[in-house]
Order: structure tokens, then C-alpha cells, then sequence
């Protein structure tokens, strides 16, 4: 019996109830003479069990199932949970210090308007059938271009597909290249809505948790090194905003290629770095091809565009395209015709510059008004770059509450905890700060909630 078996066992009888919050489980020593096998295979076991907060050790008290452990109600009693992240996302337009919406208003309407009518009025007959299955190819030859340049990559133009977003990437991407019993690891805490869909289209999925230097790649070689995929957002973590160290870069590139694995690089907002030279994409240190490297257009121009993209590696084109031809319909081309102007006539580098700066001011403005209206409730750690800023709770758990307070003030805010997987979180607010234009218009905002947060967390 291997340690997975034993973690996997505990695993199913706590979810399952028949292990409770509080049990009391064998020591290390009687566990492995009982079922005969080392003392390290336990102990690893144990580890990986108390990493994901399933036990506590209490020191000469022994080993326990976590006393704070939250299940499922088995009993048939109808309980009232906290608000989910589910709950409190709100997908119309209304409401302020929303995530992950670029600045609107200094989007170049007037150029986007005058491409879009040149495009429009170019469209030839040939064009009006069924648009090229992995894109438009003035747009991937754009794209190519950009990425190499301003990320670092070294991509030609036929390794680009260009699809409707970061969900189609993962789903593509796992269709072409994954096995049902594929081992595929995702960080913890990750993005609300990759969980959701990694959940229904990847059986066997695991989580590696996040710290100050990202994805702690030391855990995933020691518990998880059979595993597939890794996906990660190393530039700017989600939501932590942390960039994954160098030598975490260089220890995970490695795994990758030794056991002939993939790395999924989700690089949603990278070109957003402020406090020194923008950091290469994690794809521009692959010698070995083991990167897949994903991205969209949401964060950088309009959510509402639903224009992504991957950049394949080169042994895989084929059976890209081949799958495509079945899975895909092609994205409709006269976006795609708008998007490769504005990129290759230069507008989008300069939009980029741009909000680069303004966004790093807003930031600033943000973080001021957040001191300003509640000193001591939040804590900081400033990261360097990103869309939103983690105001973290350093004392209680209720975020969840916290979060729907502010909803109520129509200011969609969302909890950090609800990023995470595990049962070991942290707790505070994700707040997002690029449509801030003054340190006074953010003051007038947060002031909505200032009675009723201390209110709530005393």
C-alpha cells in the first residue's frame, strides 16, 4: 500500500462522515505497523492530509481530523451556508470595483470605431462563408508578433488558435491532449471559474497550494509528480497577484519535461507589471516545448470581445487542428479582422503603455482610500502588478458576510476565501481598482460600508 492509497482513505471517510471534526486518528508508528509498510509512506500520507487541512497535529496530543473542518450537512437538516462566490457574482454591468474589467473609460473608442467601419465595409464575398477553424490568419500572424516582442515568446503564426476565451482554452486544450485518468493540478487558491469547469471536464483533479512565490512547485514534486498538467498563472497569480519565484519557474519547466508532462500558462494579465521591467511570459524559458501558453483579450481591451487565444506546441498542431475541425466552429471573423488592425497598425501597444500607468496611479488612489476609511481593518501586501488588490482580514473568517455587505452597497467585491479548494484559507476582499479615476471618488465608495464592516467585525 503507497501513501496515495492511505490519503485517498482518510480523504473518503472524512467527506463521507464516517471520520468527524475532532476524531483522533493513529499515531504514525501504529499506523504503519498495522497495515505493514514504512513509517514514511504514513508520514506522507499524514502530510499531505494536514497540508490540505483535512488534520492538525497537536504535538504529544497525537493527530486529530481538523477541528474547524466544514462538511457537508449529512444529516438531512437544512442549513444556511455563508454566500458562495457563485452567489455573489454578478454578471450584469451595474456596480462599482468590479474584477477584472479593464479602464472603459480609456478605452480609444473613436480609433476601435473607425477600424471597425473600414472592416465592415471590406468584408469580401469569400469572407461571408465559414470563417478559418483556428482563426483568422492576419490576426495570428498579430498575435505571433505581439507575443514574441512584448512577452518574450518565440511562436510562429500557425501555433496560435484563436478561441472565445480562457474557458474554451482549458476545454480545447484538455480535449486534444488529455486522458479521463489524467492527473491535472490546478493552484490553490485558483480562479472561481476555472474550478467550476475543471470540476466537470477533469475527473482526476488536485490542487497545489500558493504562497508569497506562487505556486509551491516543492509540493507538487513531492505529492503530485505524476500528474499531466499543471495550470498556472505565474506572472500575477489569481487572485494573490504574486509572480511565481525564478527558481520555481526553472523547478517546474523541469518537471514538466521529465516526466513528460504540460504546463498550462493562463497569462491574463502579465503585461500589467509596475514596479520594475515587465516579466517574460513563463513560456519564453521553455527550451523543451512543455508550455502551453493561454490568453485573451478581456483584461486588455473589453470583456465583452470574447476573443482569446493558445499558442501550441509544435508537436501538437496537428492534432489541434484535426480535433478542431470537430470541436470548433471558428470564431466569428469581422472581430477578428477589427482586432488584427488594431494590433498590427501599433494601437494596442500604445493602449497597453497607457493603462500600464494609469493603472498603476489608480492603485495607488485605491490603496489610499482603503487606508484612509479603514485603518486597521484590512491588511496589504502590495505585489507588483495586477487588476485588484487583496485587502486581507488579519483577524476573523467572515469574509463571505463581509463581501455581501458591500454587494448590497453595489460594490461587487468578492471573498478571498471562496477562491480556495482547500480547507487551509486565507480571508479577506479582492477588490478591483481600474475604473477608480480619484482617491475621492473611492472614498465616496468605500464610505457606503464603513458603519456596517465594523459592525460586523467589531
Amino acid at each position: 500500500m503507497g501513501y496515495k492509497e492511505i490519503y485517498a482513505r482518510y480523504r473518503q471517510q472524512i467527506l463521507a462522515g464516517q471520520l468527524k471534526p475532532g476524531d483522533r486518528v493513529p499515531a504514525i508508528r501504529t499506523l504503519a505497523s498495522e497495515l505493514q509498510v514504512a513509517r514514511k509512506t504514513v508520514e506522507a500520507a499524514y502530510e499531505i492530509l494536514i497540508g490540505e487541512g483535512y488534520f492538525v497535529s497537536q504535538g504529544a496530543k497525537g493527530t486529530r481530523v481538523n477541528p474547524e473542518l466544514i462538511l457537508p450537512e449529512t444529516t438531512g437538516k437544512t442549513a444556511v451556508p455563508a454566500p458562495s462566490v457563485s452567489a455573489l457574482i454578478q454578471r450584469e454591468s451595474k456596480g462599482e470595483l468590479r474584477l477584472g474589467i479593464p479602464a472603459l473609460d480609456a478605452f480609444p473608442h473613436k480609433k476601435w470605431l473607425l477600424i471597425s467601419g473600414k472592416a465592415a465595409r471590406t468584408l469580401r464575398a469569400d469572407e461571408m462563408i465559414l470563417p478559418p477553424i483556428m482563426g483568422y490568419q492576419p490576426l495570428r500572424e498579430a498575435i505571433a508578433s505581439y507575443l514574441n516582442i512584448s512577452r518574450g515568446l518565440n511562436c510562429q503564426p500557425e501555433q496560435i488558435f484563436i478561441t472565445s476565451g480562457y474557458r474554451a482554452n482549458l476545454r480545447l486544450i484538455l480535449a486534444v491532449l488529455a486522458q479521463p485518468s489524467d492527473k491535472v493540478m490546478f493552484e490553490d487558491p485558483g480562479y472561481f471559474f476555472g474550478q467550476k469547469l475543471l470540476k466537470r471536464i477533469a475527473p482526476n483533479l488536485h490542487y497545489v497550494p500558493v504562497d508569497r512565490q506562487g505556486m509551491d512547485v516543492d509540493y507538487l514534486l513531492r505529492y503530485h509528480a505524476d500528474a499531466r498538467f499543471a495550470i498556472v498563472t505565474p506572472t500575477h497569480h489569481s487572485p494573490l497577484a504574486v509572480t511565481l519565484s525564478l527558481p520555481r519557474k526553472h523547478q517546474l519547466l523541469e518537471w514538466a519535461q521529465n516526466n513528460d508532462s504540460w504546463i498550462i500558462e493562463d497569462d491574463y494579465d502579465g503585461e500589467f507589471h509596475y514596479t520594475r521591467k515587465v516579466i517574460p511570459a513563463l513560456k519564453s524559458l521553455d527550451v523543451h516545448d512543455r508550455v502551453i501558453y493561454t490568453g485573451t483579450f478581456s483584461k486588455t481591451m473589453m470583456p465583452a470581445m470574447r476573443v482569446g487565444y493558445l499558442v501550441m506546441p509544435k508537436e501538437t498542431i496537428t492534432r489541434f487542428s484535426e480535433l478542431g475541425e470537430i470541436l470548433e466552429t471558428g470564431m466569428s471573423l469581422l472581430p477578428q479582422k477589427i482586432l488584427a488592425q488594431f494590433l498590427s497598425e501599433g494601437h494596442f501597444y500604445r493602449h497597453i503603455k497607457k493603462m500600464r500607468t494609469l493603472y498603476q496611479q489608480r492603485r495607488r488612489m485605491m490603496l489610499d482610500a482603503l487606508q484612509a476609511c479603514f485603518l486597521d481593518v484590512f491588511d496589504f501586501e502590495l505585489t507588483d502588478g495586477g487588476m485588484h488588490i487583496v485587502a486581507f482580514l488579519p483577524r476573523g473568517t467572515q469574509d463571505a458576510a463581509l463581501a455581501a455587505i458591500w454587494q448590497r452597497h453595489q460594490l461587487r467585491v468578492l471573498p478571498l476565501s471562496g477562491w480556495y479548494m482547500q480547507t487551509q484559507k486565507r480571508y479577506g476582499l479582492v477588490i478591483g481598482y481600474t475604473n477608480i479615476r480619484s482617491v475621492e471618488q473611492a472614498r465616496e465608495l468605500l464610505q457606503r460600508t464603513v458603519q456596517e464592516t465594523r459592525a460586523l467585525l467589531g
